[in-house]
């Protein structure tokens, strides 16, 4: 009979290791062209699918709202998001600007370069591996009964 396999210890402590040497290599990237992650990810649901309203917005990356109006009042004061008039009196839809538009871009070359670094160092059939590892257990965990989450 085969032995079980065993485990190395706590698994959120190794996911959150792993997930915080992987962020800082993005966050090192959009550094760079003056982003952060959070905003980085805000202007990509922002160019794809605004112009929306800010309570969507949080619901679709999962934010509390008021957590999603701190991080988007900095975009706004830098010029790369307006909120503008939404499809009634009462509601305000975020858009791109132009800046904001040309920054995405730059960002999204800065993006590109972290993961083509990443790849490398990992190897692609290993990432490729982890890739859907984490779709297996992303299933499996929502299969038994949590909600799944916003997609950023």
């Amino acid at each position: 009979m085969p032995s079980p396999v065993a485990t190395r210890g706590c698994t959120n402590l190794q996911l959150r290791l792993l997930s915080h040497r992987v962020d800082r290599r993005y966050a090192e990237a959009l550094a760079a062209v003056g982003l952060t992650t959070s905003q980085y990810g805000l202007l990509g649901q922002i160019d794809a699918f605004g112009p929306l309203r800010p309570a969507d917005l949080a619901a679709r990356m999962g934010l509390d709202p008021s957590t999603l109006t701190r991080n988007l009042q900095g975009l706004v004061v830098a010029g790369w998001v307006t909120l503008g008039p939404g499809p009634d009196r009462r509601s305000r839809q975020a858009v791109l600007t132009d800046a904001g538009r040309a920054l995405r871009l730059q960002a999204r070359q800065a993006w590109k370069q972290a993961q083509l670094a990443l790849n490398a160092q990992l190897g692609l059939e290993r990432v490729a591996r982890l890739h859907v590892l984490i779709a297996e257990c992303t299933a499996a965990l929502d299969a038994e009964g949590g909600a799944p989450d916003a997609k950023v």
